[in-house]
């Protein structure tokens, strides 16, 4: 019986990270990284030993099924959660190692959320939920709605500005919660499932706008899913299972061709083919 075998490298392979320069440095960092929730004698580890470098303008998924870690490891490099043992570090500094006021200033700087609920403020528009990060800086109006404007258009959402939330449609708003999260020019962008709510032409209108911003360097995207079409428009893609990477894949170019190997990828690991 024939078995398909991806073009893949085992994450034991991989090569190591190129010296830091102006272009390829590390924006983040695992080493050796262990979470595990519960007390002694009730404890469940989800991250067994992993490593990961994510260098300035990558575009990397993250895959794997429910349960496999992909939050963890988010939520432990976006500052959310913290490791139980090895390390975490953004922008160069160890995470377990900074104070609670660095903590704040890394988040407000360097970091940029999108999640799959949107979480835009009802009682604003859309235009004042995308100058939200800017105007509680103190950034002065006009420079706040400048940047405003210039997103939106990338995003396709200048003739939305006006309108509140209840008037958009799900693809209206998480374009507009990723503008948000891309105003404040955050070193990296994390997207935790950001099509999960959405139909196929808003995910498609998303992840399009999230390839165009990887393309101009306008931030590192670290984005995690379940879904190959989703991945099939990130540079890289790390297979994620009981807790430890498996394999990365990296696209040639063709999307098409990259969605297919990561469906059956993840055919040969267990998994449905869409």
């Amino acid at each position: 019986m024939y078995m398909y075998q991806p073009d893949m490298t085992t994450v034991s392979d991989l090569p190591a990270a190129a010296p830091a320069g102006k272009d390829d440095r590390p924006v983040a960092e695992v080493k050796n990284l262990v979470k595990t929730y519960g007390s002694k004698g009730f404890q469940s580890t989800v991250l067994k030993g992993i490593d990961l470098t994510i260098l300035k303008h990558d575009f990397i998924a993250i895959m794997g099924p429910s349960g496999s870690g992909k939050t963890t490891l988010l939520n432990i490099l976006s500052t959310i959660d913290r490791p139980s043992m090895g390390t975490a570090a953004l922008d160069g500094q160890d995470l377990a190692k900074v104070s609670n006021k660095e903590l704040s200033r890394l988040r407000r700087d360097k970091i940029g959320f999108v999640f799959q609920d949107y979480s835009l403020l009802d009682t604003m528009t859309l235009q004042d939920n995308i100058a939200l990060p800017l105007a509680l800086r103190g950034t002065p109006g006009r420079l706040c709605l400048q940047k405003v404007e210039t997103l939106a258009a990338s995003f396709g959402l200048t003739e939305h500005l006006g309108k509140y939330p209840y008037q958009l449609s799900g693809g209206q708003k998480q374009r507009g919660a990723t503008c948000r999260a891309l105003i404040a020019d955050p070193e990296i962008l994390f997207a935790d499932e950001p099509t999960g709510a959405l139909d196929s032409k808003s995910s498609r209108d998303l992840l399009e706008c999230l390839k165009t911003v990887s393309k101009r360097g306008q931030a590192t995207i670290l984005l995690v899913t379940h879904d190959p079409f989703c991945a099939s428009y990130a540079k890289d893609v790390y297979m994620l299972r009981d807790g430890q990477f498996t394999c990365r894949i990296s696209s040639g170019g063709d999307r098409k061709e990259f969605y297919d190997r990561i469906c059956d990828l993840q055919a040969s690991m267990g998994g449905d083919r869409p």
